[in-house]
């Protein structure tokens, strides 16, 4: 993919300073991180690095102990999560849970028109909306679902559940999409497609790819950041994380056990 982030593009989302503390356990320690329009920013570490607090912290399901958050220079740092959703902060996370009595097709009318809000009143008149069946549709595509569509979701592959989790999100219009661990647990044979999905994603979308798979994330990432017990241990290309004797050390000399 020539995807790339001129350091002059604006920044979407920012972290300053961020820290959390659960008793006397620091969680997360100063974390500073800025994410660009049309990033590809991967972020990185071993088990217990805090990754998934910090991820807690940015969409609203912990508040910080001190620091702050801005989208789009907007103090995000008290806002509750569907509201930072609303404001276009969406993970993929927060979406896991998908309703296995609908089809895809459902399930994606269902969030557009809750995202538009019109209720979810369409389920049981899809297609009636133009506007909604188009972008349905279209979703239906880019995400390789349209063979599924009018399947129930717990019947389909695990992979496809993935690409839908993902399509739900991109439903939801993200400015920033926090991708966590989006091939975890995913078989062999069907990675490919969803690490091709993650490839084409829309450029205009800033993407912070949470991930252990180290091909992924150096396929993928056009920036990098280390955390190691809560704190950032640094941050670079991939170039320039790959070839770092510290997170050689602290990290990706671990191999298989370099999981959080």
């Amino acid at each position: 993919m020539s995807h790339t982030t001129p350091d002059t593009a604006p920044v979407v989302l920012q972290a300053e300073g961020l820290a959390k503390k659960f008793g006397g356990i620091v969680a997360t320690n100063n974390v500073s991180l800025a994410l660009r329009r049309g990033a590809r920013h991967a972020l990185i570490g071993p088990n217990g690095a805090g990754k998934t607090t910090l991820i807690n912290l940015l969409t609203g399901v912990l508040t910080p102990t001190s620091g702050r958050i801005l989208l789009e220079g907007e103090d995000i740092s008290r806002l509750q999560p569907y509201k930072r959703v609303q404001r276009g902060l969406v993970r993929t996370f927060q979406i896991n849970q998908l309703f296995d009595q609908f089809t895809p097709l459902q399930t994606l009318a269902m969030t557009l028109s809750q995202h538009r809000g019109l209720g979810a009143r369409l389920i049981g008149k899809l297609g009636r909306d133009p506007g909604i069946a188009e972008r349905c549709e279209e979703l239906l595509q880019r995400f390789h679902l349209s063979s599924v569509m009018h399947q129930s979701t717990r019947t389909l592959p695990y992979g496809k559940r993935r690409l839908l989790e993902i399509a739900i999100a991109l439903a939801c219009e993200p400015r920033v999409l926090l991708l966590d661990e989006p091939v975890a647990g995913v078989p062999a044979g069907e990675r490919e497609e969803l690490l091709r999905t993650v490839a084409e994603l829309p450029e205009d979308v800033s993407v912070l790819l949470i991930e252990h798979d180290m091909d992924l994330v150096f396929s993928f990432a056009k920036r990098m950041t280390v955390l190691v017990n809560g704190t950032v241990l640094t941050e670079g290309s991939p170039e320039e994380i790959a070839n770092d004797p510290e997170v050689k050390a602290v990290y990706l000399g671990h191999g298989d056990e370099a999981h959080a």
